[in-house]
Order: structure tokens, then C-alpha cells, then sequence
């Protein structure tokens, strides 16, 4: 497989702008993302987020290519259908976790593909559907399920241990005040269920005694429960795993992340991957022999979004994107990776 290098700002420019995949959704460092993926005609790409359809649409008008295109979300693969019409032939719309992406390509009779993009975190749809209680900007159930199956986050509420809920806000929305927080949040809940996002918002709010300019108290409460309702970070780290087995050498990986937790997830596993002599942090020296590397680094630091994007969507300013691509060596073990990151913290 042929690629480029070493990588430039993209000059690629979808035809169609990123909004008519979704009213909503704006797909964050879609030209850089897709001019790293290189499409080219007759290759497969897996869009492991589908969520408003961008990447998807963008990879599909970049090359005559076709898109596995992956969300656990029963909406946006509804939501999809409407799109793929306008691609015949060229679309598969997957419901699943990406985690489970070895699986799904071999149930549609795909193997190795030539590359995977992630754009993680919650999708614009679903922050601003109300009922899917994602947002504390709106008022709805206490949901944040991406699969609407499973535990919510009204029920982590309702059950957790303070000591509990505590440790998940400090560790997945790396809130200093979490313990603060989840005192207000079970003395409220003692009064009666907390049930609603409007709810929840007060209670952090009041429990919070000054937030940082710009930023409702409310945020890192929030990211907390929907990753924990959700096991993102266990789940990213599969579906790193699975993408380094399904891809073929020379196939293109690429990672748009939101938040540190995220980005030192991937940032570690690519180091691993790429420098296996690399310690992975300053408390986990390298370890004694490892398989061969199984990616190159594309770009040793992350790409940030340019100011121009920022200003016309906001959800970018914390847009971090990594790449690498697919050496010829063999997948490393299941076992081998990162693991403390996807929630043994």
C-alpha cells in the first residue's frame, strides 16, 4: 500500500461541508484526519464512530472507496441509513461497540482494511437530544447510555457509595472537588431520587464553590458518569487492540480524542506500539523484551486544531488527533498494552 510522507497540513476539502452528514455535528479535524487516511479507490476504511456520518461522507468523496461504518448507538445507525442511500454499494452500517471490530468486519466478509479512524466522545445529536440525558445544558432523563442498554448514569447515582462515586468523579472527570461532590450528591439523593440532568447540575453546582472562567461546575461531573456508564476507556483500549488486528501493513490509524484521559490512552499505546524499548510512564519501566513494533508514528505530537476551526466550532478546542501506521509485523498479544489507563487508576 502506497502512502505519502511524511505528513503536511491537508489540502484535501470535502465537497460537501461536514454539517449536511448531520444539522448537528461537526466532524472535528475532518481534513487532516482523512488526508492521513489517504482513501484511494477500491480500499476499505472502517469509520469506528459513525456517530453524525461526517468522516464517513468525507472518506467516501475523497476516493471510490467503501466504509464500514461502526456506532453502538441504534439512532445514528438509523440516522445513517438516509446517508448510504446516496453511496449504494459502498456503505455498511454496523451496530456495535468498536471494541468488537475484528468480529463485526468478519460477520459483513472483511478481514484487513486499509485504515480505522476513532472520533471519540459523545456525538452532537446526542448532547442535544434532551431525552438522551447526556447534557446539563438540557433538562432530561438521567440517561447517558450510548446503547441505551445497561446501568445509566441515574442509576450509578442511586447506587454507588459516596467513597464510590467520589473515586468516579475524581478519576474519570479529573475533578479536584470530586469528594465535595459526592457528599452534596448523597445527601440530595437521601431526600429523594435524583432522576434528572437539571437535577444533578444543581447539586454539583451548588456543591462547587467557584468554577474556572468558561467552564460550568457541572462538566466533569458529567464526563465522569457517561464514561463510566459507558466503560469508554476500557473500551478504547479494545478497540486500539482490535484495530491493530484488522489492519493490513501500510493501513492508517488515526485517533481524534477530547480529553487527557483519552489522549494518554492512545499516546501510550502508540508509543508502545511503535518503540516497544519506551516506557510507558515514569512508574512502568520498559519491559525486558517485546514483540517487534507494530506501528510507525506519523507525527511524533499530536495535531491540534487550527484557530479558524475552533472559532466556528467550539467542540474542537480540545481536539487532540495521532496517527500511525501499520507496520508488517504481527498483532502483539491481547494482554500486551497500557491497561492502567482504561480505568485501573
Amino acid at each position: 500500500m502506497t502512502r505519502q510522507e511524511p505528513f503536511a497540513m491537508p489540502a484535501f476539502v470535502p465537497r460537501v461541508q461536514p454539517a449536511a452528514a448531520s444539522p448537528a455535528h461537526l466532524p472535528v479535524m475532518l481534513a487532516a484526519a482523512v488526508e492521513l487516511l489517504a482513501p484511494s479507490a477500491g480500499t476499505v476504511y472502517v469509520d469506528a464512530t459513525f456517530g453524525g456520518g461526517g468522516y464517513t461522507r468525507a472518506l467516501l468523496e475523497a476516493a471510490d472507496c467503501r466504509v464500514v461504518a461502526i456506532d453502538r448507538d441504534p439512532d445514528a445507525i438509523a440516522r445513517g441509513r438516509v446517508m448510504a442511500r446516496g453511496f449504494p454499494g459502498r456503505v455498511e452500517l454496523v451496530e456495535g461497540r468498536f471494541g468488537d471490530m475484528e468480529r463485526l468486519l468478519r460477520q459483513v466478509g472483511l478481514g484487513f482494511v486499509s485504515g480505522v479512524v476513532f472520533d471519540l466522545g459523545v456525538s452532537s445529536p446526542q448532547l442535544d437530544t434532551a431525552e438522551r440525558g447526556f447534557s446539563f445544558r438540557l433538562d432530561g432523563p438521567l440517561d447517558m447510555r450510548m446503547d441505551k442498554a445497561g446501568a445509566s448514569a441515574a442509576d450509578l447515582i442511586a447506587d454507588l457509595s459516596e467513597p464510590a462515586l467520589a473515586a468516579l468523579i475524581r478519576d474519570f472527570g479529573e475533578e479536584r472537588h470530586a469528594r465535595r461532590i459526592a457528599r452534596a450528591i448523597v445527601a440530595a439523593r437521601d431526600r429523594g431520587p435524583i432522576r434528572r440532568t437539571a437535577q444533578l447540575a444543581d447539586i454539583v453546582r451548588g456543591a462547587v464553590p467557584k468554577a474556572e472562567p468558561g467552564l460550568d461546575p457541572a462538566t466533569r461531573t458529567f464526563q465522569a458518569l457517561r464514561i463510566a456508564v459507558n466503560d469508554e476507556l476500557g473500551e478504547l483500549a479494545r478497540g486500539l487492540r482490535a484495530a491493530e488486528r484488522v489492519l493490513a501493513p501500510g493501513g492508517r490509524l488515526v485517533v481524534v480524542s477530547f480529553h487527557s484521559l483519552e489522549d494518554r490512552l492512545v499516546k501510550n499505546f502508540l508509543r508502545q506500539r511503535s518503540d516497544p524499548t519506551a516506557a510507558v510512564s515514569r512508574y512502568r519501566p520498559p519491559p525486558a523484551s517485546s514483540p517487534p513494533p507494530s506501528f510507525r508514528l506519523v507525527q511524533r505530537r499530536a495535531l491540534r486544531p487550527g484557530q479558524e476551526e475552533v472559532a466556528g466550532n467550539p467542540r474542537a478546542r480540545s481536539a487532540r488527533l495521532r496517527a500511525a501506521e501499520r507496520t508488517a509485523a504481527a498483532s502483539w498479544p491481547l494482554d500486551s498494552g497500557p491497561e492502567e489507563e482504561a480505568g485501573k487508576r
